[in-house]
């Protein structure tokens, strides 16, 4: 009975911890705000963390543990190295929305450095791995696979800063940072404007790849043509992902 209680008394100050870090970042807070959200005492908390460092080390590698574990659960259970890594943000996105565990970790992973597990490496190399595995001729002319590290790391930072901040989309619709994503990655794979080129970029590469492609699956490019699992495909009807126990 007492190593329940005590089990209990334990991941409450974890889970206070995590809503106080997410919020207000390690410097920021106290304590003894802790223990008022856990509903303990300074002494409980001592006990079972002997510093506040202690205390965020352990939140930060939940963070971590709770994120890596959905992402390898969705490189198991997709095979297209394009559409995982969609799936990857998606998941990452909705994690930071639902939970505070990783918010705090995304956080303190920044602000405190190399001082503990770092939550990008939870889900970055896996990213990196599958985008090492999307063939080049899948992609619009002069496009490399590395662009699409760049894009799936800024959606995932980008999306994190606006909800640490309790951003939310510009407009009436309030659209939840997963579904912005989501249109994000429509907006980039469909092509907004294909005739229109970066000042300076390569318009002398040729016309305008066909607009016929089979998407990241097939023999067409990934930004042109129809996509049967675009970003915001596999966004509808999305929900967070159970957080493991």
């Amino acid at each position: 009975m007492k190593q329940e209680r005590a089990l209990r008394t334990r991941e409450s100050l974890i889970r206070a911890a995590a809503d106080a870090f997410a919020s207000g970042g390690f410097e920021a807070t106290s304590l003894g705000r802790i223990c008022t959200g856990a509903g303990t005492s300074m002494g409980a908390l001592t006990f079972h963390f002997r510093s506040k460092a202690a205390l965020a080390d352990t939140v930060q590698r939940q963070g971590v543990e709770i994120t890596g574990e959905v992402v390898r659960r969705i490189s198991r259970t997709h095979q297209l190295p394009l559409e995982t890594v969609i799936a990857i943000t998606l998941a990452v996105v909705g994690l930071l929305e639902e939970s505070s565990v990783v918010r705090a970790a995304a956080g303190l992973s920044r602000e405190r450095g190399a001082t503990a597990s770092l939550w990008h490496s939870s889900w970055v190399p896996v990213i990196e791995e599958h985008v090492t595995r999307v063939p080049e001729e899948t992609l619009g002319p002069g496009t490399h696979p590395r662009v699409l590290l760049s894009l799936a790391t800024h959606l995932v930072t980008g999306a994190e800063a606006l909800i640490h901040t309790g951003g939310q989309a510009v407009g009436p619709d309030r659209v939840r940072p997963v579904s912005q994503v989501a249109e994000i990655w429509e907006f980039t794979l469909r092509g907004a404007t294909p005739a229109v080129r970066l000042p300076g970029a390569a318009a002398d590469r040729g016309a305008p790849a066909e607009r016929s492609g089979t998407g990241p699956g097939g023999g067409g490019r990934c930004c042109s043509g129809d996509l049967p699992r675009s970003g915001a495909d596999l966004a509808r009807g999305w929900d967070a992902p159970p957080l493991p126990p």
